[in-house]
């Protein structure tokens, strides 16, 4: 068990308790609770007389990491660690890798946007990549469990407050870098070299794949060990025929072609798909054996999760970037009979550039949108509409503020092979106003409109 604990409430008698100050509660605040509770000795920032053993440091976040690193991260050394990084494509990627070891009769565990699994368990997780105590303590437990894999999300968050510290990757990846948090990294640069500090992990045997046809590859490439994928990568993408619920795929690698079906559809599942194949691949497992358990593999819940409803489909995603956004729509217009109809928003309290480009995007490339809420927090939902629809000259929109009735009007406009696509919360199944959460699922409502017609 990990010594080090930050919340009060979590406390086990003989544990150390560190207080930290964070942006909207401060730890300090909650010593006594955790003396209550058993705290042996308490770490903080404060000039404070306690009972039992306290310790003033400068930082209590500095001092919880580098005590955490020299005292726990060496027990995680045997763990074959894989980390994925880039803007859109690192749960399904990691996902599928998860769900890959498994059907190979593997040990692993998957941690990232979704959560954490294992084969008997689930833990929803606050961010993408956790904090550092709560990651340390997720592989403290795979440990004890004998996993030997660990397949996670790294994101640029992650690197940037060195919630990975200590850890060593067996096997890196990226897939690619569009526009996004630049509420917090100001400029594509930054925002890039964050990404790039996922280098810095790799064992020095270590090895990172990079999805080719991505510009901002290149900048990986300062780590030696390398291997690409895409268009006109090492893992050659040859041909592809994408289907509503299947893809065929022909790619080539070391001189040798192969034909695979998936049960993933739209191109940028094909990169998602190679980026899982080609790390396992060069974890030792041969090509023709991932093709064989390809067929038992499915996207993670709110990824392109498609649902037959009257004479069309409902597809739930979680694209929220302009890129994603743009990758989604593209994808189903490529497959559609009839129109695609979109239902898109974007969160409040969040990088408000985005909107506009996200609002042209959609208005661009559907024949219908509806504009809805997505977590719009402690802003105005008003504002972010006015933000979306900034110089918008369309007029294939509407606004319908609650989700719900949103997601139920696209279903009822539904004709014969529409698509209607539902995005920007995924697997989500809150909706976050002002700074309560409230239950609201997409593919719930979806479902239970099924049910009902």
């Amino acid at each position: 068990m990990i010594k080090y604990e930050t919340n009060s409430k979590l406390v086990k008698k003989g544990q150390i308790f560190v207080a930290i100050k964070g942006h909207t509660v401060d730890g300090h605040d909650y010593i006594e609770e955790a003396i209550k509770n058993g705290a042996s000795k308490i770490v903080g920032e404060k000039e404070l007389k306690l009972d039992i053993e306290y310790e003033q440091v400068k930082d209590s976040s500095e001092y919880l990491k580098n005590h955490l690193v020299a005292e726990y991260s060496a027990e995680f050394n045997n763990l074959t660690i894989i980390g994925i990084t880039g803007t859109n494509g690192k749960t399904t990627s990691c996902y599928l890798a998860y769900q890959m070891l498994q059907k190979l009769g593997q040990n692993a565990a998957y941690l990232g946007t979704i959560g954490y699994y294992d084969k008997d368990t689930h833990i929803e997780l606050n961010n993408t990549t956790p904090d550092i105590l709560t990651l340390y303590k997720l592989l403290d437990e795979a440990v004890a469990k004998n996993i030997k894999y660990i397949v996670m999300e790294v994101s640029s968050h992650a690197l940037s407050f060195e919630r990975i510290a200590g850890l060593k990757l067996t096997c890196a990846a990226f897939t690619n870098l569009t526009e996004d948090h630049l509420d917090y990294h100001k400029t594509m640069d930054a925002y890039l070299k964050e990404k790039v500090k996922i280098t810095n992990y790799l064992k020095k045997d270590g090895i990172i794949l990079l999805n080719s046809d991505d510009p901002s590859s290149e900048s990986f490439k300062i780590f030696k060990n390398y291997k690409t994928y895409g268009l006109n990568g090492d893992y050659q993408i040859k041909n592809f025929e994408i289907l509503p619920d299947h893809t065929n795929l022909k790619f080539s690698f070391d001189n040798k072609e192969y034909e695979v079906t998936t049960n993933l559809t739209s191109k940028f599942n094909i990169y998602n798909y190679l980026t899982c194949l080609s790390i396992l691949n060069n974890l030792g497992f041969s090509i023709e054996k991932l093709i064989a358990i390809t067929k038992d593999i499915y996207p993670p819940k709110g990824r392109c999760e498609t649902y037959k409803v009257g004479k069309g489909y409902a597809v739930v995603d979680y694209a929220h970037t302009p890129d994603a956004v743009e990758k989604v729509i593209m994808a189903y217009n490529e497959l559609k009979k009839n129109k695609v109809i979109t239902i898109v928003g974007c969160g409040g309290d969040r990088d408000p550039l985005k909107r506009p480009i996200m609002g042209n995007i959609a208005t661009k490339l559907s024949d219908y949108v509806i504009f809805t809420n997505d977590n719009p927090r402690t802003e105005d939902p008003q504002k972010i509409m006015n933000d979306i629809t900034k110089d918008n000259k369309s007029t294939n929109y509407e606004i319908i503020f609650d989700r719900q009735e949103a997601i139920t009007k696209g279903i009822k406009m539904l004709d014969k092979d529409d698509i209607l696509l539902i995005l920007g919360k995924g697997h989500e199944d809150y909706q976050i106003i002002g700074h309560e959460k409230i239950h609201l699922d997409d593919a719930e409502i979806v479902r239970s409109f099924i049910k009902k017609d």
